[in-house]
């Protein structure tokens, strides 16, 4: 009993540890980096003449189920080799699935570009991290982005990512990761992808309208304030994405602040609603604030999921 309780704490623990302390090593092989070589390379193959639609929707349901077998067989033989073997690529799993750190440093290092060098330097860098054109952003507009890929990203990043831990392990996490790197890749409404990544994008729709609404619900229990939940859900629903509006609503309620507007995606304007009224401008300080949130939010899921582990240990 010990021992299952073990298996599935330890290496949450650990990964979560080291994602805290060290981020994405950027020199190191990483296995979303092998996610997004594997759908460029069907990308090129498949997404051409006929049947796009038929093939897209292959991709998207043989990709996760390879990488849900490929992890429970990996786990397997390490385990068989030796527990401490398990324990090790267990933990490296948990904390290649987790992005927390990358993502407060990748955010970090847009906003210190922009203040430390010039409006041009900071778009450059901004166009690293989000989807959206970038060439004409305003400084107010490149911090605005920064702040709403953090609460997007918290969802997409952190909290789903350990939600499917929960529910089914480091094979359940990683096929996660999987469909939403699909869906970061070929889930557009461009000309290109409209028909081969229309099932990857519902697919991540899918599997992120718990833990989207779930993080913004985190969001509020570490940064409560009057009324914000109401706020949550009421702009939370406005976003053109089924899930993305929700943790951006929480950071838009937690800051006082405007998120939303038009915005070009691949040289299309997408117009986006406006979340929250208050267009103030925004500093270095909101982001400092984002940060903060998302670490709280990143330790109390983790913790959450731990006790409840040991509830459910306990009980059987």
């Amino acid at each position: 009993m010990w021992n299952n309780l073990l298996l599935f704490i330890v290496p949450l623990l650990v990964g979560y540890v080291a994602d805290l302390l060290f981020g994405d090593p950027r020199r190191l092989p990483h296995p979303i980096v092998a996610f997004g070589h594997l759908i460029a390379f069907a990308e090129k193959q498949w997404n051409n003449g006929t049947h796009r639609r038929l093939k897209g929707r292959l991709i998207a349901f043989l990709y996760p189920t390879i990488v849900t077998l490929t992890c429970w067989v990996i786990l397997k033989g390490a385990f068989i080799l030796h527990p401490a073997c398990y324990y090790v690529v267990a933990s490296l799993f948990v904390f290649y699935g987790l992005a927390n750190h990358s993502l407060i440093q990748e955010s970090r290092e847009v906003i210190q570009t922009l203040e430390h060098q010039d409006v041009e330097a900071g778009r450059k860098r901004l166009s690293w991290i989000v989807g959206r054109d970038t060439a004409d952003l305003s400084p107010h507009e490149i911090y605005t982005a920064v702040l709403e890929t953090m609460s997007e990203n918290l969802s997409d990043g952190v909290v789903a990512p350990l939600f499917y831990y929960a529910l089914g392990g480091i094979p359940a996490m990683m096929a996660y990761k999987m469909v939403n790197t699909l869906d970061s890749m070929i889930g557009y409404k461009s000309e290109r992808y409209r028909l081969f990544g229309c099932c990857a994008a519902r697919l991540d729709d899918l599997l992120n309208f718990i833990p989207a609404r779930l993080t913004a619900l985190l969001m509020a229990i570490v940064s409560y304030r009057r009324g914000l939940l109401s706020f949550i859900c009421k702009n939370g629903r406005r976003h053109a994405s089924p899930n993305s509006g929700y943790p951006e609503a929480a950071l838009a309620g937690i800051l006082h602040c405007r998120f939303g507007g038009t915005h070009l995606y691949h040289g299309q304007p997408v117009e986006k609603p406006y979340i929250g009224t208050d267009d103030r401008p925004l500093c270095f300080r909101d982001f400092q604030h984002a940060a903060r949130i998302n670490q709280r939010v990143t330790f109390l899921s983790v913790t959450l999921i731990t006790l409840l582990g040991i509830i459910i240990n306990f009980a059987a």
